[in-house]
């Protein structure tokens, strides 16, 4: 199973079964031909440069962290804390179809593919931190 594949049926079982995140490596392969994944398959969608490029994003977690996200042009991104301003900065890269993320705070290095939602601009992803499952994150993308 390719790395995306994993990642859709991380990111299924998450949302569509007990709500518990699964490491890689704890996935039954076999979940991926069932009929309930192929029609949630059915509900994303290919991430396209525009819905990236130069965009603002607000960015959260089921603890309640809330960020805001710039995605620059030159695949860059700065990250802010929605309430105090405080900066963190990272990187970007659309990738078959999935947006990949790096975030560095201090000595935290965060790692995410964000996974498009076809009806609505509200992605889904689950976060690494140093490495290590973390946190199942949502992203809305910010309309002007």
């Amino acid at each position: 199973m390719s790395n995306n594949q994993q990642t859709l049926l991380q990111l299924y079982c998450r949302e569509q079964q007990d709500q518990t995140l699964l490491a890689k490596h704890d996935l039954d392969s076999d979940l991926s031909e069932s009929a309930d994944y192929l029609k949630w398959c059915e509900s994303k969608r290919n991430f396209v440069e525009e819905d990236v490029l130069g965009q603002t994003w607000v960015k959260s977690c089921p603890a309640g962290y809330i960020t805001e996200v710039h995605f620059h042009f030159d695949g860059s991104l700065t990250e802010y804390r929605l309430f105090d301003r405080f900066e963190t900065q990272g990187h970007w890269q659309l990738r078959d179809g999935l947006l990949h993320v790096e975030i560095l705070k201090g000595e935290n290095h965060y790692q995410f593919a964000v996974v498009a939602r076809a009806d609505l601009n509200i992605h889904s992803t689950v976060e690494y931190k140093n490495g290590e499952l973390h946190s199942y994150l949502k992203l809305v993308q910010v309309e002007r």
